[in-house]
């Protein structure tokens, strides 16, 4: 079967975990996602995420058919109001960090469709990332949690790393578990920089949460929403439960 690829053509579209409206969000593609195509029913494509490999499934009608020749390094900024303008003059908003495919002179476009761009776009260089991330990262502040979300109207822990790394021209794996594979062992806490990925496990040992380290005392992450607490050698202290609420395993750096 030949390869066949597809991109998302709204502004937030559900990745679920089965083919089906009721079936668990896993995560989300944002405008201008790529994905590959790996499996087709009536109403759902099965997909996996160019930008991490992530697989799920999708509805067909909120991604289309694309070359892959349509990547681009802009994005929709830290903004709230990140208007396109499509051909009938209805506007898409976009969320921080979805992709302007084939950008070129105040437009973009998917396949032959081509909008405009209200916006002055966040142009990004995979091969040289933007080491100081905390104005990125503060953006979403006080975004709610959401399982598998990834946009400041609903982010989970890895997907708020994920999202905010992307903007700075770094791409990670979407789980808390499989980032953590990635990047260099900081040795100890007081080592640690602003940028600085922390990680924190369960009594399995599993790691469960994720998040971008401030300083060596404090760390901005999504719990309940995304906020900044205290953090220690023994973790996360939780300024509402007054007690630890994530136990740090790991510190990586990925700069």
């Amino acid at each position: 079967m030949e390869e066949q690829y597809a991109i998302c053509r709204v502004a937030i579209a559900p990745i679920r975990a089965e083919a089906s409206d009721q079936a668990e969000m896993v995560s989300q593609l944002l405008f201008g996602d790529g994905v590959k195509v790996l499996e087709k029913t009536d109403r759902w494509w099965k997909i996996q995420n160019a930008d991490d490999n992530y697989e799920g499934w999708v509805d067909f009608k909120q991604v289309i058919s694309y070359s892959k020749s349509q990547a681009s390094g802009f994005m929709a900024p830290a903004a709230i109001h990140n208007a396109i303008t499509a051909a009938d003059g209805s506007k898409y908003y976009l969320p921080a960090g979805s992709n302007l495919p084939g950008f070129n002179n105040g437009y973009c476009f998917l396949a032959d469709e081509k909008f405009k761009v209200e916006f002055e776009p966040l142009v990004v260089d995979f091969n040289q990332p933007i080491v100081d991330i905390k104005e990125l990262a503060l953006f979403f502040k006080n975004a709610p949690y959401q399982w598998g979300g990834r946009t400041i109207f609903g982010i989970d822990c890895s997907g708020f790393v994920q999202t905010v790394f992307k903007m700075a021209g770094l791409k990670l794996k979407r789980d808390a578990s499989q980032q953590v594979e990635d990047g260099d062992t900081v040795d100890f806490l007081s080592e640690a920089r602003c940028g600085d990925v922390a990680f924190f496990d369960n009594e399995e040992g599993r790691i469960v949460h994720v998040g971008i380290l401030l300083s060596n005392n404090e760390i901005i992450h999504s719990s309940g929403k995304v906020k900044i607490d205290p953090v220690d050698d023994q973790g996360i202290y939780s300024k509402e439960l007054r007690r630890y609420s994530h136990k740090l395993r790991i510190i990586k750096r990925f700069f």
